[in-house]
């Protein structure tokens, strides 16, 4: 576990919950407090991406603003970090997956929808123009949330108790997936079996055949320790991760409208940052766990009929939403 440390910023992990270790300028009384939530510990892509972001806040505002970054868990899981910025408490802001939104606002899931992104050049395209938008000003009304960045990059693959490497392995196999249904459906149709469980539950439920794996990234692959249970990798690619940096917009009003400016600038920079460490990571996990014989790596033959089943589920969905124009924006770009 790493303690980011510098005079405006402070990283805290679980294990450390209660312990204060600030500079001396940092104990200085400052003019406002950020407060941030993640998963991770502060050498993950998602941690770093909220410390440069406190970073380039305190360069733009003329002020001090202390940082404050919960890690490790320690304050929920990123379904509770979205309630906290729901409610305007506990946190100002955090990284979470779009499935976890779905409550507030069942339209943002479709910007991580599995196969929408044809590569890392034309999900960089979505995420670098304001196609997204829309999805943005839906969250804000509902949930009263705002997205001030994206970051995100890791490409997510198949991970099983089992060699999966063609159609039949992959049929009826038992899957975790995220809470959104455009995940359950998106998996349905290419013949797996997946169900909805708690990110907190996936390595008890493989350990006991509840489930025979997931779909996940590197990062969280290796941090969870899953290949313990599920050392096999199958290079589906489905999905590049759009992970939005979220503020809270209860938070936000109370801001002084500088430190609104800044917040805002620094979200977008910050986002752009995260895309580019946590994509670089991704490659560099995956090759570390698979030259320590962690795990197993296997290529998907026929990953185009994949791209085939899903294109029905997609529109279909899309047109539930009311969300087909969107859809199409994303593919044309």
């Amino acid at each position: 576990m790493n303690v980011l440390t510098n005079t405006k910023n402070l990283f805290r992990g679980a294990a450390l919950a209660g312990l204060l270790t600030l500079s001396a300028t940092a104990s200085q009384a400052a003019d406002q407090t950020l407060r941030a939530a993640s998963l991770f510990d502060g050498d993950h892509a998602y941690s770093k991406t909220l410390a440069l972001f406190g970073d380039l806040v305190n360069e733009y505002y003329d002020g001090d603003v202390e940082i404050d970054i919960r890690g490790n868990s320690e304050l929920g899981i990123e379904k509770d970090y979205i309630n906290f910025l729901n409610q305007g408490v506990a946190i100002d802001y955090a990284i979470a997956a779009p499935s976890n939104l779905a409550r507030f606002a069942p339209s943002v899931p479709l910007m991580d929808m599995p196969f929408v992104f044809r590569d890392l050049d034309h999900w960089n395209a979505v995420l670098s123009s304001d196609v997204l938008k829309p999805l943005e000003d839906e969250l804000l009304e509902k949930a009263d949330i705002m997205v001030i960045g994206y970051a995100g990059g890791g490409t997510r693959n198949l991970i099983s108790n089992k060699k999966i490497s063609e159609m039949g392995e992959l049929e009826g196999h038992k899957m975790r997936v995220m809470g959104a249904p455009i995940q359950a459906r998106i998996f349905d149709a290419i013949s797996a079996n997946p169900s909805a469980i708690a990110y907190s539950e996936v390595y008890n439920a493989i350990q006991t055949g509840l489930v025979d794996g997931l779909e996940n990234e590197s990062a969280s692959l290796l941090q969870y320790k899953f290949f313990e249970v599920a050392p096999h990798v199958t290079l589906t690619q489905h999905s590049i991760t759009v992970r939005p940096l979220l503020f809270s917009g209860k938070s936000f009003r109370k801001l002084p409208e500088d430190l609104q400016q800044a917040i805002l600038k620094a979200g977008k920079e910050a986002g752009e940052f995260g895309r580019k460490l946590e994509s670089e990571q991704d490659a560099e996990k995956l090759k570390q766990m698979a030259d320590a014989k962690q795990i197993e790596v296997h290529p998907f033959e026929g990953r185009e009929q994949l791209l085939e089943l899903v294109v029905p589920v997609q529109d279909a969905y899309a047109q539930e939403l009311g969300a087909e124009d969107l859809l199409q924006s994303i593919r044309s770009k």
